[in-house]
């Protein structure tokens, strides 16, 4: 066999995106001048290096070593440029062969055809000089790579053979399974490598067929991933080094002797028996079986592991994706659910997810550290990676409950405010559950020393503290407010992890959707019958503004058959319930793109789905200075004070009530309805400025629900209508 000891140039292919991760792996195998290229890295080095590679490599697919180019603006060129190439040095006359093509042309339609045409120069050069032919085999003795990129052809010797991320122990795929090297590179970048190092915990709560499980205990215990392999493109091939590969081999089974001896703790779990039944083959496979625990089980139940008693670690995961806008809001809540079990239990541990939708991200509610952006086959991805800690409105949060000063208070403080709250659930709960209710305010500053609203939204809890005078002790307010969160998870059952805590204080003009946080917290509720997503985490409005509840009942009973405008959008709820009153059409406008995404969420959810339906984003009030169509009920629910990097000016609502009312009315049509809508307190409608044909009515006090009463200016309404 050949030995040749000299120093060649190859090429290592990789998954895009794993390129720095691919040069850091060849330095430290021992090549030199590495050079990362589009979809993988240069090196050099000898033929037992290459081979070193080929067994080694936990994230490259292929290794060749490049032999020329050729021509690709005709077949003969490129038959007599192949012809020219010293096959007889990496292939015996009568041995056997395997082109692969990729790239196609003008010229080269079809891959099949210019495999045929490098098989041809190939034959004809064998022939040529030893009267014999080698032919075409898929187990072949030299597997042949050529990809045609603008007017070149690329060849080379696969050295590789068969793909690398091809480890040998994968019994049962599952579905949608995750490539080997990707799943290495995905815990190599997440730092799994040296939280392994530590002793820490390898976890994969949606293990599948444990991909991930297998490519980490191999990371962990030093074991090379090609050891499974039966044979390698080089296996054969007459330029191989079989004493260089004898010393690499006999290395990598000592090393994985000793690693595998000694794991750190590695666990997945799945949801259906199938794939841990796949997994525990796979397993069995790789010569796992016994290193790592599986259980069946809820993503939301972590019955099975003791927890407490698994060093912090890594959790990996591959969720499922969702390719089309159905599929994504379908995968909403499991993706939550996941950043809820996160953010439990695993506080303090590391993580990496890999995600294919940006929607679905912030619905874990996770902010990572850092954002990779992969490739899983044609699916562009984000591996997100960081550490999971609790969401700082959350008061579940040590970080939240930690900065309240040591202030002893009165004991009657607390037992007064659980009083309160007692007293006001036996009225409002009976009233809520009549009503089928499940979202309302329980409490809104019923006590002077208790300044805060308390919102119920099903399950959650949504505190606003109201920004104490500055005459009082911040300590003796941060007391308090501590006192009265506890007695609201005490009287409510609602454990802290649930509770999140604001403070509405007053801000700068123009800060009244200003974003807090991105950390997507966002169950899904129901009011009315209808369902809406919330974000209780990242502003200081959760999207649904349940003073509105009646407002929007009316709404509902307005619009079957009418042509329907909802101004100032925010969240979309009231297009919602126009929709499912029936409403010929539903527009909706709004300057946010985040509150317009989350209004179609919102219609999404409900499974309402047509042309009727638009979305439209502009400032309303150029938007309504150039529109022409009419409409038959209009919603215009402004904000007080608005001023936004995308706006010309500001709005003042006092201030520019009128002219906004009056743009409005122009839009509607004979026998139409306008609601007007503010929660600015000292607002005063100007009756005598607006048209005298349009009937202007206030309905202020229909629209105040239940549990707003205490507060009756919360908001103000007025209904103006023209006649038909």
């Amino acid at each position: 066999m050949a030995r040749e000891r000299g120093e060649h140039g190859f090429f290592a292919a990789s998954p895009a995106g794993l390129e720095g991760l691919l040069v850091a792996e060849l330095r430290e195998l021992g090549a030199v001048g590495v050079r990362p290229q589009r979809g993988g890295a240069l090196f050099r080095g000898s033929v037992g290096l290459a081979q070193r590679v080929c067994l080694w490599s936990r994230v490259a697919s292929r290794v060749l070593l490049p032999l020329g180019e050729a021509p690709s603006d005709h077949p003969e060129a490129l038959r007599e440029a192949v012809q020219a190439l010293p096959w007889e040095d990496h292939l015996d006359p009568e041995g056997t062969l395997r082109v692969d093509f990729t790239g196609v042309n003008a010229v080269f339609r079809h891959t099949l055809f210019g495999a045929q045409t490098i098989k041809d120069g190939v034959v004809d050069r064998m022939r040529e000089r030893f009267g014999r032919r080698p032919s075409v085999s898929d187990d072949p003795d030299l597997s042949i790579h050529a990809r045609l990129t603008g007017e070149r052809i690329f060849l080379g010797v696969d050295l590789s053979g068969t793909p690398l991320h091809r480890r040998g122990y994968r019994r049962e795929p599952g579905a949608a399974p995750l490539r080997e090297n990707l799943a290495a590179a995905v815990l190599l970048l997440a730092g799994w490598r040296e939280i392994a190092q530590q002793g820490g915990t390898l976890l994969d709560p949606m293990c599948g067929s444990g991909t991930l499980l297998i490519e980490g205990a191999w990371i962990a215990g030093d074991a090379a991933p090609g050891l499974l392999r039966g044979s390698f493109g080089f296996t054969r091939w007459l330029g191989r080094d079989d004493a260089a590969w004898r010393e690499t081999l006999e290395e990598a089974r000592h090393r994985a002797a000793v690693g595998l001896a000694k794991l750190p703790p590695i666990a997945g779990r799945d949801i259906d028996l199938p794939p841990i039944l796949n997994a525990e083959e796979n397993l069995r496979a790789a010569g796992l079986l016994g290193k790592a625990r599986l259980v069946q089980g809820d993503l939301a139940q972590w019955d099975g592991f003791d927890l407490e008693g698994l060093p912090p670690g890594l959790v990996a995961v591959n969720p499922p994706y969702g390719e089309r806008l159905g599929e994504v809001e379908a995968l909403r809540p499991l993706y939550r659910l996941l950043g809820d079990c996160l953010r439990g239990p695993l506080v303090g541990w590391r993580y990496g997810i890999l995600t294919a939708s940006p929607a679905l991200e912030a619905s874990l509610g996770l902010k990572p550290e850092e954002v990779h952006p992969l490739w899983n086959g044609p699916l562009a991805c984000h591996l997100l990676t960081g550490g999971v800690t609790r969401r700082e409105h959350q008061w579940g949060s040590e970080e939240l409950r930690s900065t309240v000063p040591a202030v002893e208070l009165p004991a009657n403080h607390g037992e007064m405010f659980a009083n309160r709250l007692r007293t006001n659930l036996r009225h409002l709960g009976r009233w809520a559950r009549k009503q089928g209710i499940t979202c309302y305010r329980l409490y809104d500053a019923d006590i002077p020393e208790f300044s805060l609203a308390v919102d119920l939204y099903g399950e959650w809890l949504h505190l606003q503290e109201y920004a104490p005078p500055q005459e009082i002790d911040p300590r003796w307010a941060a007391a308090r407010l501590k006192m009265a969160v506890e007695a609201c998870s005490a009287v409510l059952g609602i454990p802290p992890e649930r509770i999140f805590l604001k403070e509405r204080r007053r801000t700068k003009e123009g800060g009244q959707y200003e974003r807090l946080r991105e950390e997507g917290v966002c169950p899904v509720v129901e009011e009315g019958g209808l369902k809406f997503r919330l974000n209780l985490s990242d502003y200081l409005d959760t999207g649904l503004f349940l003073d509105h509840r009646l407002t929007r009942e009316l709404i509902r009973s307005l619009a079957g058959g009418r042509h329907v405008l909802n101004l100032f959008a925010y969240t979309g709820s009231a297009s919602v319930y126009a929709w499912d009153g029936g409403a010929a059409s539903v527009t909706t406008v709004d300057l946010s793109a985040n509150y317009l995404e989350w209004a179609q969420a919102n219609m999404l959810l409900n499974g309402f789905s047509d042309p009727n339906i638009r979305f439209v984003r502009d400032d309303c009030r150029d938007w309504l200075l150039h529109q022409r169509e009419p409409y038959d009920l209009i919603f215009l629910d402004p904000p007080t004070f608005s001023r936004s990097k995308a706006m010309a000016g500001t709005l003042d609502i006092q201030r520019d009530h009128v002219p906004l009312i009056q743009e409005a009315l122009r839009l509607l049509a004979p026998g139409g309805i306008l609601i007007f809508s503010t929660n600015y307190r000292r607002f005063k409608m100007q009756v005598e400025a607006l048209p005298r044909w349009a009937k202007v009515r206030e309905i202020t006090p229909q629209t105040i629900p239940e549990d707003f009463r205490r507060t009756p200016r919360i908001h103000q309404c007025w209904r103006l209508e023209r006649e038909s």
